[in-house]
């Protein structure tokens, strides 16, 4: 019984690992699903964003992305861990990031980056086992993780790498 238990196990862990980006999906800002499936063949920036943070220009050139590759989808993901730099509710981040950045990309439900609540798309962002890239962490807002067409984590960016940096855009065929 112990033996079939462990083989169990083994099946029950390597499908949890061997679960692919396209599988995940998250809420939109306005509550929609938005599910990764739509995105294949084409590269994905997810980056952590805040409204009053040191980086939060890097907004701008995140829209300046979002309207120059057609292949690119840019998915902004409002978080409050990192000193509290989000406080506004979906409505108001959405009215900020229209007003001051005329943000047309999509952008999603506040959620946590890290944490024992960390979303299931940082999950997979930020672990090995999931992500088959390596172990990241999300050490502030703005951090950017560039997604290939195929659906592989290809690199980590940490706050300071802006968008238009040609670390990225090198990178996006």
């Amino acid at each position: 019984m112990r033996l079939f238990f462990n083989i169990f196990m083994c099946l029950v862990c390597s499908i949890v690992s061997a679960q692919s980006f396209y599988d995940l999906n998250i809420k939109s800002i306005d509550g929609k699903n938005i599910n990764f499936s739509s995105f294949k063949d084409k590269y994905v920036l997810i980056v952590n964003v805040a409204s009053r943070c040191g980086y939060t220009k890097q907004y701008e050139d995140l829209q300046t992305m979002y309207e120059a590759y057609d292949n690119l989808i840019v998915l902004g993901t409002p978080c409050n861990q990192f000193g509290y730099q989000e406080p506004k509710n979906e409505t108001e981040i959405m009215q900020f990031c229209a007003n001051n950045y005329n943000v047309s990309f999509p952008m999603t439900k506040k959620i946590n980056v890290k944490g024992s609540n960390q979303h299931p798309v940082y999950q997979w962002l930020t672990q090995q086992k999931l992500n088959h890239f390596k172990d990241l962490k999300v050490t502030w807002n703005f951090n950017k993780f560039l997604i290939g067409p195929n659906g592989q984590l290809i690199e980590y960016f940490p706050s300071r790498i802006k968008p238009t940096s040609p670390a990225i855009t090198s990178l996006i065929k």
